[in-house]
C-alpha cells in the first residue's frame, strides 16, 4: 500500500475529479490524503478521507467581489496567480511539505506549483493532471486566451503564428514567476529551464490529461509522457445524489427545461445572468430549473420555472433539453456525458477555450458575457433547441465519453508509476 498526496485549489471543477480518482485509489488499498482548502474539509472527510489544510484558503468562495476580480475576462488569469497562487506560495509549501513528508507520491494540478518544490526537495515522484486541454497551450491545437481573445481569430494561421502567440504569453506571464524561482533557490533546487505557468510545469513521471479524447486529441506537442484518460467523473457524495422531492417533481409534470447554471465559482458573480436567463425562458415558453448557488431565489417566479441551490449535474443534465453554463471543465464535461445541447457563456481561464471546442464539436453555441440578455439568449436557444443537428451531435458525443473510463485509466496510470520508484527503491 503506497501513501498518496492529493492537491488540488480551486471550484468543485477542480476538486470532483480528483476525489474520483481518490475514491478508486482506495478501493485499490492505497492511503489517500487530501490537501486543500479548509472549505472543502467536510466534504473530503465525509468521504472518509484524510484532510490536511492547504493554504490559500478560498474564500472566494463566499466574496462575490473577490470571485469578480478572479474570473473578469481579461485580467482574472494573472490576478489568480499573482494575488492567490504566488502571493501564498510559501504558506502553500509549509503546508504541503507537512502533509507530503512520510508520501510516496503526489498528485496535483495547475496552481498548485508548489506540489513540484515539495516533491523534489523530498525526492518523491508526483504527476501533474490536466483537467483541460488549454493548459496545454500547444502548436498544432491552439487555445483561445482569455488574456488574448482577439487572438482567437488567427487559429487558422498555421503553427508558426501559433508558436508567436504562445512567445507572447511567456512574455507576458514572465514575471508573474518571480516568486516560485525565489523560493526554488532558497531551497536548493535548480531553476527552472522554462515558464513554471506554461511550458515548465509539468512532471517528469507522469502527466494526466483528464480529459476525453473527443474533446482534444493528444498533439506532437504535448508533454512526453501524457497518458489521455478519458474524464474523471465524481458528482455528489453518499446521500446527496437524490433529487429533492419538490424539483423530482417539477422535472416528472412537464416538458424537459432548460438548465442554466453558473458552476461552483462564476455562480458567486452571477451579474444578470439568472434575471436574463428567467426573461429568455418565458418568452420561449419554456421550462426552466436555475441552479444558483447562494443566490436570492427570484421572487414570484411562473410556476414553469423552478429555481434551487444546486443539484448534483448528473441527476439533472439528462432531463433538461438544453444547458446553459459558463463553460468551467467540470460543467463542461457533465453536460457533455449527458448528450444534450448547450449554450455557453465563458467568464475567463480555460472557459473561453472550452466553449469553443464544444462549439467546434457541434454539440453548442457560444454568447459572450457581455452580449449576454434574454433577446440573444433566445435566438441562440431557438438556434439549439430547432436544428436536430446539436441534439444529434450531443448524443453520439455522449456515447463516446460514456465508453471511456478516465478514472480506472487514471489509477492504471499512477500504479505503474508507483511500481517504477518502487523498483528503483
Amino acid at each position: 500500500m503506497s501513501r498518496i498526496v492529493l492537491t488540488t485549489m480551486g471550484s468543485f471543477g477542480d476538486l470532483h475529479p480528483k476525489i474520483a480518482i481518490a475514491l478508486e485509489l482506495r478501493k485499490r488499498g492505497h492511503d489517500v490524503v487530501f490537501a486543500t482548502h479548509k472549505e472543502y474539509q467536510d466534504k473530503v472527510e465525509a468521504l472518509g478521507f484524510a484532510f490536511r489544510r492547504m493554504r490559500p484558503d478560498n474564500t472566494a468562495l463566499h466574496d462575490p467581489q473577490e470571485m469578480a476580480r478572479m474570473m473578469d475576462l481579461k485580467t482574472g488569469t494573472e490576478y489568480v496567480i499573482k494575488n492567490w497562487v504566488c502571493a501564498n506560495l510559501r504558506e502553500t509549501y509549509t503546508d504541503l511539505m507537512a502533509s507530503a513528508e512520510d508520501a510516496d507520491f503526489i498528485i496535483t494540478g495547475e496552481g498548485v506549483v508548489a506540489a513540484r518544490l515539495v516533491a523534489e526537495k523530498l525526492g518523491i515522484p508526483w504527476a501533474f493532471a490536466v483537467l483541460q486541454p488549454a493548459s496545454f497551450l500547444s502548436v498544432y491545437d491552439p487555445s483561445v486566451l482569455p488574456i488574448l481573445p482577439f487572438l482567437a481569430k488567427l487559429r487558422g494561421l498555421g503553427s508558426l503564428a501559433n508558436r508567436g502567440i504562445i512567445q507572447l504569453s511567456k512574455v507576458l506571464s514572465k514575471s508573474w514567476a518571480e516568486p516560485i524561482h525565489e523560493l526554488r533557490r532558497e531551497l536548493g533546487l535548480p531553476p527552472l529551464k522554462g515558464n513554471p505557468f506554461i511550458d515548465d510545469k509539468y512532471s517528469p513521471y507522469l502527466v494526466l490529461a483528464l480529459f476525453s479524447s473527443v474533446f482534444a486529441k493528444p498533439q506532437p506537442d504535448w508533454a512526453r509522457n501524457t497518458v489521455l484518460t478519458g474524464f474523471a467523473f465524481y458528482d455528489g457524495n453518499e446521500g446527496e445524489t437524490e433529487l429533492a422531492p419538490e424539483l423530482q417533481q417539477f422535472l416528472d409534470k412537464g416538458d424537459p427545461p432548460i438548465v442554466f447554471t453558473l458552476g461552483s465559482a462564476a455562480v458567486m458573480a452571477p451579474g444578470r445572468f439568472y434575471q436574463e436567463s428567467i426573461e429568455a425562458a418565458m418568452q420561449l415558453n419554456c421550462r426552466a430549473v436555475l441552479l444558483m448557488g447562494k443566490n436570492a431565489p427570484p421572487k414570484d417566479l411562473p410556476e414553469n420555472i423552478f429555481s434551487i441551490t444546486y443539484v448534483p449535474y448528473s441527476q439533472v443534465f439528462p432531463r433538461a433539453c438544453a444547458i446553459v453554463h459558463q463553460g468551467g471543465i467540470g460543467t463542461t464535461a457533465q453536460a457533455l456525458r449527458a448528450g444534450r445541447p448547450t449554450l455557453v457563456m465563458p467568464y475567463s481561464h480555460d472557459q473561453p477555450d472550452n466553449a469553443a471546442r464544444v462549439e467546434r464539436l457541434g454539440t453548442s453555441r457560444t454568447i459572450l458575457r457581455n452580449q449576454y440578455t434574454a433577446d440573444r439568449v433566445v435566438k441562440q436557444l431557438r438556434q439549439l433547441l430547432e436544428n436536430p443537428s446539436y441534439a444529434t451531435k450531443a448524443s453520439e458525443v455522449s456515447g463516446i465519453i460514456q465508453s471511456e473510463n478516465g478514472v480506472g485509466v487514471a489509477c492504471d496510470a499512477i500504479e505503474k508509476q508507483l511500481q517504477t520508484a518502487s523498483t528503483r527503491s
